[in-house]
């Protein structure tokens, strides 16, 4: 049985190939974590600040992403865009390229605007929960709007936010799973394909189930060990 296995993995290369899948699948969600990440932080700035008719469409975006499932997302995006794309990279004379890359642009975006949508919570609620016994200082101290908020604020905002952030990176990791509908051979899919060729689909996809616990876990103690370091002598932590 071992021995099976191990022709299977080793020798036949497919050991290789499931970490091959994990790096993409740890490169897809790194990148549209972090465009998420850089998109949110404005926006969840703007509700926050409550302005007029900005802070009800932001939130309806956000409503909406987060009210539908992940997989639909993926494919407006994909199916609504592909054709447009297509025939502009054609007018051009790039489709070879825009062929291999568009799986592969369309998952990053895919994972940007869920994510986005999650994290314009987190540091919108972040925001909501700084002590306004430390802004009210930070007047006193006669500091500018600006200074404050880049000072004082946000950087306290993003210490409440980790948490809510870890969860975002978590619920990120696992959609990129959904990926694999576009033809990306990320950890999931490379599983599958393995499966169909080899007749054996509990092995793969264990083995695939696994290297997704590893992400999360090392994930998770390295936010744990970020939130211990941040919140050193807050609290009495």
């Amino acid at each position: 049985m071992l021995a099976d296995i191990w022709v299977l993995m080793v020798e036949r290369g497919w050991a290789l190939a499931l970490l091959r899948g994990s790096a993409v699948t740890i490169a897809i969600g790194l990148l549209g974590m972090s465009l998420g990440f850089i998109v949110a932080t404005p926006l969840a700035v703007l509700r926050w600040q409550k302005i007029l008719v900005v802070s009800q469409l932001i939130d309806v975006y956000s409503i909406v992403v987060r009210g539908v499932p992940g997989l639909l997302v993926i494919y407006l995006l994909f199916f609504g865009s592909v054709d447009m794309v297509k025939s502009i990279a054609t007018t051009f004379g790039y489709q070879d390229q825009v062929d291999s890359a568009y799986p592969y642009i369309v998952g990053v975006i895919a994972i940007a605007a869920i994510s986005c949508a999650y994290s314009i919570e987190v540091i919108r609620g972040a925001l909501q929960s700084v002590p306004s016994g430390l802004l009210e200082a930070a007047k006193s101290l006669a500091l500018p709007t600006r200074i404050t908020f880049s000072r004082v604020t946000f950087p306290l905002a993003l210490r409440l936010a980790l948490g809510g952030i870890n969860n975002v990176w978590q619920m990120t990791i696992k959609d990129t799973s959904l990926i694999s509908v576009v033809g990306l051979q990320e950890l999931m899919r490379t599983a599958a394909i393995g499966a169909g060729i080899t007749r054996s689909p509990l092995l793969f996809y264990c083995i695939a189930a696994a290297l997704f616990f590893c992400m999360t876990a090392v994930s998770q103690t390295l936010f744990s060990k970020a939130e211990r370091a941040l919140n050193r002598g807050f609290g009495g932590r």
